[in-house]
């Protein structure tokens, strides 16, 4: 049996998906099995590279500010998502996300991958497909 651990968010690090996350629950910090959890802060302008999680789900609470998040095989599918909102991702599910703007975005993610980063598949082959969101 593990102990219970308490963390406070305070370094970052830099995910393959192109954005920085806050450092949160996950194998490396407190030993979890099944499940990551974590802070995201997205700038304004901010857009990850397309991407998807191999066998992991992935549920997203925002707290603050408003993105948009192309999803589906092709990236065909569009949505926006704002502060109060509940977002569910299944496993496997090709994903960009951005945030347009005017402020911040951010976010408390949790997947079932306990290492956060290790089922991290990039798509560079739908970038393209999204021209929204492009500088």
């Amino acid at each position: 049996m593990t102990d219970c651990i308490k963390l406070r968010p305070g370094a970052t690090y830099d995910g393959k998906q192109g954005f920085s996350y806050f450092e949160g629950i996950a194998r490396e910090t407190a030993g979890s099995q099944a499940i990551c959890m974590h802070l995201l802060t997205i700038p304004p302008g901010g857009r990850a590279k397309a991407h998807k999680h191999a066998t992991h789900e992935t549920a997203i609470y925002a707290l603050e500010g408003r993105t948009v998040m192309y999803w589906g095989p092709r990236l065909e599918n569009r949505m926006e998502v704002e502060a109060g909102e509940l977002l569910y991702i299944p496993a496997d599910m090709p994903h960009l996300p951005f945030n347009p703007g005017p402020g911040v975005a951010r976010a408390v993610i949790a997947r079932t991958d306990p290492h956060e980063q290790e089922s991290v598949i990039l798509l560079p082959e739908l970038e393209a497909l999204v021209t929204e969101g492009v500088a």
